[in-house]
C-alpha cells in the first residue's frame, strides 16, 4: 500500500485541513516570525482531541515532517515546516474556570489572553508570559517566566495536569499521579513528548496590580542595574517587573521630543496590598530622574497585554537568551557597550528575575534545571524589512556573546533560537539524561523533532 494522501486525511478528521489549492492557505500557514515563511503540505486546523490523534497516526505513517502550533509565538518558528503536516489547535481555545477549587483548564490553542480573561472575571490568575498573544501551552511547556513568576513560581510550576496525545496516536493525562514521568518531563521540556491538547492550572487570587513603567536616561543605566540587582534579592515576593532597553514608542507619559530615544528604562508592578502600591514604586523614582513615567492601578490582563502591539504577527525576529546567578559589575559593562546600541523599538533586552517562589523548586523536580539563576535576560529584535536582517541579528549575538561569559552555559528553552540547538545539553543540565529516558519511552522514532530537539 501506498503511503496516506491529503485525502486519507480529510476522510479520517473532521476538522478542516487546507493545502496550498485552499483559499486561506497563506493565512494558515502564516506563523508570528516572518522569517518563517515555511510552505506546508497540509494544515489541520484541529478543533477536537480526536483530530490530533488523526493529524499524528497520518504524519507518522506517511513520514512526514510534524509541526505543532499553537499560539505561533515559537521565535524559531518551529510550529511550522516545508512539506510537512502541521496540526494547528488554535481552535481549540476554550478556558474553564472553577473559582471554588481555583483551577482553570486551557485548551492547547489558548493564548495568555484567553486565559486573563477567563480568569479575571473571579479575581484570580496564574503566572503567564509578557506579551498575551502568546500560547498558554508553549510558554509552559518551555518554563513560564512572567511577571508573577517571583510570588508564584514558573507556569509550570503552577500545572497540575496535561492532557497530551504521544507519538504513537494515544491520548494520556500527565500527572503527579498519572505518568508521572511524562508529566516531569513535559514541565520545561517542551513539545518534545507529544502534543498537549488541555493544561490544568493552580490558580491565586490576583486581580488588580499595581503597576510603574519609568523610563530614565542611558547615563543611569549602571545606576538602575545595579539598584536592581541588590533590591531584588530580598525583595517582598509581591514584586516583579525587570529592567530594559527601550526605543521611545509614541507613549503619552514620553515628552514628545523625546519620542524615537533610547532609555534604559523599569517596569515593576506590585501584586500586594493595593493600597501599598504607591510606597512599592518609591524605590524606582528615588533611583533617579524620570525622563517619562506611568504609574497607577490596572487589571492584570492589561499588564499581560501592555507590550503587545510592539510585537505584533508578521514582524522578523531573532532571540538569544540565558540565565545569570549573580549579575556582577562585569556584565554590567557589557550591558553598558550593547544595550543603547538597541536598533528600533521592538527590540530589547529584558532581564527577568526568577528568584522567590521559582527558586525554592528543586532543580530536579522538574525538566526546568536552573533553579539557582536569579535572572533570565532575553536579547530580542523584531522588525518589519528583509534588509534588516544581518544588522539585528548581529546586534542581538553580539549582546548575548558580550554577556556569555558572565552567565551560565544554559538558557531558557522559549528564548533559544534555530541555531541554538547545541546548547540543548547545557540547556537541561543534569536533567538532560532523564529527559532522553522519557522521550525513549514515548517518542523513540523522534516523531516531535521540531523543537529545541532532545533526541532519543
Amino acid at each position: 500500500m501506498g503511503k496516506p494522501t491529503v485525502s486519507d486525511l480529510r476522510e479520517q478528521v473532521r476538522a478542516q485541513v487546507i493545502t496550498a489549492d485552499d483559499p486561506g492557505y497563506d493565512a494558515a500557514r502564516a506563523v508570528w516570525n516572518a522569517m518563517s515563511d515555511k510552505r506546508p503540505r497540509a494544515i489541520v486546523q484541529a478543533e477536537q482531541v480526536a483530530d490530533v490523534m488523526a493529524a499524528i497516526n497520518f504524519a507518522r505513517d506517511g513520514e512526514m515532517e510534524l509541526s505543532v502550533r499553537g499560539g505561533g509565538h515559537s521565535a524559531p518558528g518551529f510550529g511550522t515546516n516545508d512539506g510537512g503536516l502541521v496540526i494547528d489547535l488554535s481552535l481549540m481555545r476554550n478556558v474553564h474556570v472553577d473559582p471554588s477549587a481555583r483551577t482553570a483548564r486551557a485548551g492547547g490553542g489558548a493564548t495568555w489572553g484567553d486565559f486573563n480573561y477567563a480568569t479575571h472575571t473571579f479575581g484570580l490568575a496564574t503566572t503567564g508570559g509578557i506579551i498575551s498573544t502568546t500560547g498558554v501551552a508553549g510558554l509552559t511547556l518551555g518554563g513560564g517566566i512572567g511577571y508573577l513568576t517571583r510570588g508564584y513560581g514558573l507556569s509550570l510550576d503552577n500545572l497540575l495536569s496535561v492532557d497530551v496525545v504521544t507519538a504513537d496516536g494515544q491520548y494520556r493525562r500527565a500527572s503527579q499521579d498519572e505518568n508521572a514521568d511524562l508529566f516531569w518531563a513535559l514541565r520545561g521540556g517542551g513539545g518534545n513528548f507529544g502534543v498537549a491538547t488541555s493544561l490544568e492550572f493552580q490558580l491565586h487570587p490576583v486581580n488588580d496590580v499595581y503597576v510603574g513603567i519609568f523610563f530614565y536616561e542611558l547615563d543611569q543605566t549602571a545606576n538602575l542595574l545595579r539598584f536592581f540587582r541588590e533590591f531584588i534579592k530580598d525583595a517582598p515576593e509581591t514584586y516583579g517587573g525587570f529592567p530594559a532597553f527601550q526605543v521611545a514608542p509614541p507613549l503619552p507619559f514620553i515628552p514628545e521630543d523625546r519620542h524615537g530615544d533610547t532609555f534604559c528604562a523599569a517596569i515593576a508592578h506590585w501584586a500586594g496590598p493595593l493600597e501599598q502600591g504607591e510606597k512599592a514604586m518609591a524605590p524606582f523614582r528615588d533611583l533617579a530622574p524620570r525622563v517619562g513615567e506611568m504609574v497607577g492601578q490596572m487589571p492584570y490582563p492589561a499588564l499581560n497585554a501592555a507590550f503587545d502591539e510592539l510585537f505584533p504577527k508578521g514582524m522578523r525576529s531573532y532571540w538569544k537568551g540565558s540565565y545569570v546567578t549573580e549579575l556582577t559589575d562585569a556584565a554590567i559593562e557589557q550591558h553598558l557597550n550593547h544595550g543603547p546600541k538597541v536598533p528600533g523599538v521592538s527590540a530589547t533586552m529584558h532581564l527577568y528575575p526568577i528568584n522567590g517562589a521559582a527558586g525554592r523548586v528543586a532543580s530536579d523536580a522538574t525538566a526546568f534545571a536552573y533553579r539557582d539563576a536569579t535572572f533570565a535576560p532575553v536579547f530580542v529584535a523584531a522588525w518589519q524589512d528583509a534588509a534588516d536582517d544581518q544588522e539585528r541579528i548581529k546586534w542581538v549575538r553580539d549582546y548575548y556573546e558580550a554577556t556569555a561569559p558572565y552567565s551560565e552555559p544554559g538558557g531558557y528553552i522559549n528564548f533559544m533560537a534555530d541555531d541554538d540547538q547545541g546548547r540543548i545539553q547545557d540547556n537541561y543540565r543534569g536533567n538532560y539524561k532523564r529527559l532522553v529516558d522519557v522521550k525513549r519511552a514515548y517518542d523513540p522514532d523522534n516523531v516531535f523533532h521540531h523543537n529545541q530537539n532532545i533526541k532519543p
